[in-house]
């Protein structure tokens, strides 16, 4: 096991009617800046009864972050924020509305010329935040728990005709482009997370089973890498993708079954918590190929997840042998047979589960083709995602085998 350093400073409240209990978690005199999304939260009554918790305090609203919350999106937010001397955020709403609370935290406190520098050096020049609590409606990507984020960013790139010659008078030529970028600080972890299960009865499916590929594959990418002798990690993860496997299928057909919910709700947190990454390898690159392709092609992160893994797993199965088979034993009881069989089966078994979840696994099944390979890569060495993996051993052009694989 690795040497390591482990502290995780949020406080869980979990169960039914804890929401009540927020009031007493943030300062009386605090100026509260309450963050969301889409309308469920207004219309399942949730966000009444978070401002209900939060009694006289001074509060104003900001119900505009979307999936991939956007740099776009969180600027007029962040001047809000500056504009009334908020001094406390609270989230309400799933892993993007968190990830983009944290980035509001830190821009809000952030003193250079442009709060998107703290995407490009990944948090580190973070020295301040603003503190907030979170009330999570969508378990899947941990972010309760955590102090990283992921917030994307429209780039526009426009290409100057020549002030003279043939070229002269030419109208500009602009292309969009999307960069989705992760910072990570010590200083956005949340102080208090809420986690009703009961808030999730009304996830579409489609949510519900994002949520269950997201965490089972943050497991994955700190269990499947090579073996260090962690046992107390390795037992940990194991019981999460347990946990995950068992309850995931149980969730979909009993939407409102609370102690599934409660089960899953738990398991995703405690997939990216910091518990079962330390003192272990991390290997993180199925997420990475998967931010290009949400980023060029609007996949819903969890689906992309589901494509890249299978066709990863299968090229790094030499790297990953032995903790392969571990993998093939414990999770699917696959014992019998030779080691290359084995490592099939598990994988074919990965495959599977997610297909049973309705998360489709190829890349033509969301009409992505060959064509899409020399951009996704490129946006990959544009941003320096390489090598990846825990042994720093997939290039580009590997990256490039393994997308080409998942189609």
């Amino acid at each position: 096991m690795y040497n390591f350093s482990f502290h995780n400073p949020t406080r869980i409240l979990f169960g039914q009617g804890q929401i009540a209990q927020i009031g007493d978690l943030i300062p009386a005199a605090a100026r509260v800046l309450i963050t969301f999304g889409g309308g469920s939260v207004v219309r399942f009554g949730i966000l009444d009864e978070v401002k209900a918790a939060l009694g006289e305090r001074f509060c104003l609203e900001f119900g505009a972050i979307e999936p991939n919350p956007s740099y776009e999106t969180l600027m007029p937010a962040v001047e809000l924020i500056r504009r009334n001397n908020i001094d406390f955020l609270l989230a309400v709403g799933g892993g993007s509305v968190i990830d983009g609370t944290k980035y509001l935290a830190a821009a809000a406190c952030w003193v250079g010329s442009d709060p998107w520098d703290i995407l490009l050096d990944g948090g580190a020049t973070v020295q301040k935040a603003l503190p907030f609590g979170t009330v999570l409606t969508l378990p899947a990507t941990g972010s309760e728990m955590n102090c990283g984020a992921v917030i994307s960013r429209n780039v526009t790139r426009v290409a100057l005709p020549a002030a003279n010659g043939a070229n002269a008078g030419v109208s500009l030529i602009t292309k969009s482009q999307h960069d989705k970028l992760v910072f990570s600080s010590p200083r956005v972890y949340p102080q208090f997370s809420v986690l009703d299960p009961s808030k999730t009865y009304t996830l579409p499916a489609q949510q519900t089973a994002n949520g269950i590929v997201d965490a089972y594959v943050h497991v994955l990418e700190q269990y499947l890498t090579f073996p260090v002798d962690a046992k107390v990690q390795d037992r940990f993860a194991e019981g999460v993708l347990l946990t995950l496997k068992e309850e995931g299928p149980r969730v979909l057909a009993e939407p409102e079954n609370y102690d599934a919910r409660a089960n899953l709700m738990w398991a995703a947190t405690m997939a990216l918590n910091g518990l079962i990454g330390c003192g272990v390898p991390q290997d993180w690159a199925t997420h990475m190929l998967g931010h290009e392709v949400t980023a060029l092609h609007g996949l819903d992160h969890a689906q992309t997840l589901a494509v890249v893994l299978p066709s990863l797993l299968a090229a790094q199965r030499d790297a990953k042998r032995q903790k392969l088979l571990q993998y093939a034993a414990r999770i699917w009881g696959l014992t019998e047979g030779d080691e290359q069989r084995r490592i099939d089966s598990a994988i074919a078994c990965t495959r599977d589960f997610f297909e049973s979840l309705g998360m489709k696994t190829r890349l033509s099944d969301y009409g992505i083709g060959s064509e899409a390979l020399d951009a996704l890569v490129a946006k990959l060495d544009q941003h320096g995602r390489y090598p990846l993996g825990e042994r720093q051993d997939i290039t580009l052009e590997r990256s490039r085998a393994i997308l080409a694989a998942a189609i």
